[in-house]
């Protein structure tokens, strides 16, 4: 009886900066996340169309490529997937409403943040919120 391998986190990327979609996209690789990346969230939302119920986080930046920003983006992938963790990030102060559990990450953040964000949607610790990767 041969095991069976264990199934990944997927996360989805939204950040039109390629070094930082990178360097994001390598720190979740490491963690053992699979990781879809977009530029913008118009290519974003069409991946949400598709696979919003297997993905376990989203992390767009505010500014993006195209006529949509990662603050309505958000709002979008709450009501795709309500339980999915979404983080949106920028280097400005937000002055748009946030969907309800959605994180704000003022930029510079550390990369062992997006690392215990990755530990967390991969159930290695649940953050005190009952999120698991879905089996």
């Amino acid at each position: 009886m041969g095991q069976s391998k264990p199934i990944r986190a997927t996360a989805l990327i939204v950040e039109d900066d390629p070094m930082q979609r990178e360097m994001i996209c390598l720190l979740l690789e490491e963690s053992e996340v699979d990781v879809i990346e977009c530029e913008s969230a118009e290519a974003a939302e069409a991946v949400l169309a598709r696979t919003a119920g297997s993905l376990a986080l989203m992390l767009t930046d505010v500014k993006l490529a195209g006529h949509m920003n990662g603050v309505e983006l958000a709002h979008i992938a709450r009501k795709y997937n309500p339980g999915m963790g979404v983080i949106v990030t920028s280097g400005t102060p937000l002055h748009a409403e946030l969907p309800d559990g959605v994180k704000f990450w003022s930029k510079p953040w550390a990369p062992l943040d997006v690392i215990r964000e990755a530990e967390r949607v991969a159930g290695r610790d649940d953050g005190g919120d009952g999120l698991r990767l879905r089996s």
